[in-house]
């Protein structure tokens, strides 16, 4: 392994010389101690290399060892219900050999070389096949199956295919390509985390990503293979809506990435995971989950590496053709990563000193979300959906990772303190947050809930507006001054705010509703405002109409079981209520 020797070092940045021949990206070993670095510059025989562990006590002089091969991660069976840090080592083995401190220049392998692992073939000696398709599948879990794929760049003939139990470093198949070279295939694989993984065809997301929670499937929808920010000043439920998210989507795999969360958030995550239960099938949570636990007491390089190495594994299983949600906790740390290391570089400083290519890194993370149509002679589509919390400082929208991050992402669901000190939970401010997947999703709703899904959102939604400007009038000459079909607007108003939006993440009924349900709601209270509009106009007391004890069943249906009869019996309810006045 050749090598350089050091010649600078300022924090997490090391300077290195005698590196003529390296590349971009390349992985190096630092010092005495072999610490992970990456090359991210290179000046003559110069390079400048991030490191993502504590540089403390590295000096000049000592050696740089070249790997000439880029920072990858590797993927195979043994991924699901792994706890990772920032470059892929398992924070759980290296706890149960090491104790409970990452050493320096620790180096574990990333999936478990002494397990084996059951492989079922799905082709047989002879077959030809192309890049990325199935060759076999492990049960890595009762949940998932992992499917085995060929690797990109490889195709041919199949000369040998086995069965039975192997360690992943074992071969399992062999293939002959064109010129007669025989290639062999084992468990898994290793991929550069920085580059794409390729696929056949991008398509638009039609589908939504449905998560339970009304605020966010009603009003603001977000397309499985889409990608959403959630920003919010300290407080305001990031973590908390990420976690609902992570647990009740219907996404099939949760790639969780904490890159730079306090530790006792990180800390939370990792001790509820593996008790929750995944509420389609009731086995654990963790079954279907791999979480990146970069906490901010880590050496804040490592950030970086972080959201590339989550996106990867994403990816990998995007491309079996799964469904996978991958949620960015939060990429404001990441950026103070970029921060950092373009202030030790000297970089020219952009906006708030944040580097001026932090937009351009934005985008290529976010771009590498969508639905698509994987490699391989089978037509498999997978989806990769991306939820990146934003965390402002004081909750400032104008801050520069917010605007640059709303240029890519579709969905915004603005997180509020104001409504979170309410205890109004999901705290999404339904007047600054939007989706631009609402059209494209409108044929979806209309078939698969009801026809007139899409437009009684947009009917609640204007409600939910007219109510804003209504209360500044109130607030100004007092509400006895507005007129009752005013007064009514401001009633259903917020019927919509605590009977539908509002959310108890602790409540089994209420935790998740369906579509069905979320359409029933909002449409029983949508029935008794134009009931009760009606009911004005043929001269009605307002006093009565909201006295109506029906109302009180309108704020208990969140708590009804999923039973359509008796949500459409408060309908009816509401129909004799007002024949009675």
């Amino acid at each position: 392994m050749r090598q350089g020797k050091i010649i600078r070092v300022a924090g997490p940045l090391v300077v290195a010389a005698e590196c003529l021949g390296a590349r971009m990206y390349d992985m190096v070993k630092v010092g005495n101690l072999g610490l992970i670095g990456e090359i991210i510059e290179l000046n003559n025989d110069q390079a400048y290399i991030q490191v993502y562990e504590d540089t403390t006590g590295v000096g000049p002089g000592e050696p740089v060892m070249l790997t000439e091969k880029p920072l990858s991660v590797e993927l195979g069976p043994g991924l699901l219900g792994s706890i990772y840090d920032g470059i892929q080592r398992p924070l759980d083995i290296i706890r149960a050999q090491h104790g409970d401190f990452v050493t320096r220049g620790i180096e574990v392998p990333a999936l478990n070389r002494e397990k084996k692992w059951k492989f079922n073939p799905l082709k047989k000696k002879g077959d030809r096949v192309l890049a990325g398709d199935l060759i076999g599948y492990v049960q890595e879990t009762p949940l998932i199956q992992h499917r085995i794929m060929v690797p990109v760049g490889l195709e041919g003939e199949i000369v040998e295919i086995k069965e039975g139990e192997f360690l992943i470093t074992e071969t399992v198949c062999c293939l002959k390509n064109d010129s007669g070279e025989v290639r062999e295939i084992n468990l898994f694989q290793v991929w550069p985390v920085r580059k794409q993984r390729p696929v056949r065809e991008r398509l638009m997301p039609l589908e939504p990503l449905v998560t339970g929670q009304r605020i966010l499937d009603t009003l603001f929808p977000l397309a499985k293979g889409g990608t959403a920010c959630v920003p919010g000043p300290f407080g305001s439920g990031k973590t908390v809506v990420q976690h609902q998210l992570a647990k009740w989507s219907d996404a099939q795999i949760i790639v969780y990435v904490a890159c730079g969360e306090r530790g006792n958030e990180v800390a939370d995550l990792l001790l509820s995971f593996p008790e929750l239960k995944d509420p389609s099938t009731g086995r654990p949570l963790l079954e279907r989950t791999i979480i990146i636990a970069n906490t901010s007491n880590m050496p804040v390089a490592a950030r970086e590496a972080s959201i590339y190495t989550g996106m990867t594994i994403a990816e990998y299983f995007r491309d079996m053709g799964y469904s996978v949600a991958l949620m960015a906790d939060s990429s404001s740390r990441w950026a103070e990563a970029l921060r950092e290391i373009g202030g030790r570089m000297e970089e020219m400083p952009g906006d708030e000193g944040y580097p001026a290519y932090l937009a351009s890194r934005l985008a290529e993370f976010y771009e590498r979300a969508g639905k698509v149509i994987c490699l391989g002679s089978e037509q498999r589509q997978g989806a990769l959906s991306v939820i990146g919390a934003v965390s402002p400082p004081g909750g400032d929208l104008s801050d520069p990772v917010v605007q640059a991050t709303l240029k890519v992402v579709k969905v915004f669901w603005a997180l509020d303190d104001r409504l979170a000190n309410m205890r109004h939970f999901p705290a999404i401010n339904w007047l600054q947050s939007y989706s631009l997947y609402r059209e494209s999703l409108k044929k979806y709703f209309s078939e698969k809930v009801a026809d007139d899904f899409v437009e009684l959102s947009q009917e609640a939604m204007k409600l939910l507006e007219l109510e804003s400007e209504l209360q500044e009038i109130a607030r100004l000459i007092g509400v006895e001054s507005l007129s009752f079909k005013e007064r009514m607007i401001l009633e259903t108003a917020r019927s919509i705010r605590e009977d539908f939006l509002h959310q108890n993440a602790f409540h089994p009924q209420d935790t998740y509703t369906s579509l069905r349900k979320q359409y029933l709601m909002l449409r029983t209270i949508l029935h008794f405002h134009r009931l009760a509009n009606q009911a004005l106009d043929e001269g009605k007391e307002f006093a009565e109409i909201v006295a109506l004890p029906v109302r009180e069943k309108i704020a208990k249906m969140k708590y009804l079981p999923e039973d359509e009869e008796a949500l459409l019996a408060v309908e009816k309810e509401i129909d004799t209520s007002f024949k009675s006045l």
